[in-house]
């Protein structure tokens, strides 16, 4: 088993960052193209403790080096991953784990990210991965799997965070946007009932 472990801060405010994560795999992220589909499977909220509980489908599309295809007998091109994710406003934190579907009789990888806040203006992101080779044999050949895939974790950390940056600004401006938007609204609303008042 390999581990891949991963800290970034996001100079965003907690309810910025929890409310972006749902358009993190949108057009906004050019980072995220491997993404090809995130199918909502249900949400709930918890009553007693105010939890929301989603599980997701998502669909990505991403090269397999060649010499991986050829031990492991397949040729697909897409994977699909079950997340499930908790978002607790109390406690203010995000948590997703997401574990593989594909490939999962020869390798599972099951990953955890937390959000959670530093302060009023950054969140902390978490990520922490485990990559276990199940495909028997000799221990090289696992080594060999599991270093590839925490390599693509990494490569995919650097890209995940430059994708989610981008992400998270433009729901900052859209944001900003709809509230001057609101704002223009609500001002002239009242200067119309002022003109009426004053007929």
């Amino acid at each position: 088993m390999k581990v891949f472990s991963n800290s970034e801060t996001f100079d965003y405010s907690w309810e910025e960052v929890s409310t972006a994560n749902w358009r993190k795999y949108c057009p906004w992220n050019e980072k995220s193209t491997h993404v090809v589909a995130v199918d909502t499977l249900s949400r709930t909220v918890d009553p007693a403790t105010g939890i929301l509980r989603t599980e997701r489908l998502i669909t990505c599309k991403q090269s397999v080096p060649d010499w991986l295809k050829s031990l492991l007998g397949v040729g697909m091109e897409e994977s699909q991953v079950l997340e499930t994710s908790y978002v607790d406003p109390a406690q203010k934190t995000v948590t997703m784990v997401s574990a593989n579907l594909t490939l999962s009789n020869l390798i599972n990888v099951q990953e955890t990210v937390v959000y959670k806040p530093l302060n009023e203006h950054q969140t902390q992101f978490t990520q922490d991965a485990k990559i276990t080779a199940l495909c028997g044999g000799w221990q090289r050949i696992k080594n060999s799997i599991e270093d590839t895939l925490v390599k693509r974790f990494r490569e995919n950390a650097i890209k995940g965070k430059e994708g989610f940056e981008s992400v998270l600004a433009m729901s900052r401006a859209v944001f900003a946007e709809e509230r001057e938007r609101e704002k223009m609204m609500l001002i002239r609303e009242q200067v119309g009932n002022i003109r009426m008042a004053a007929a």
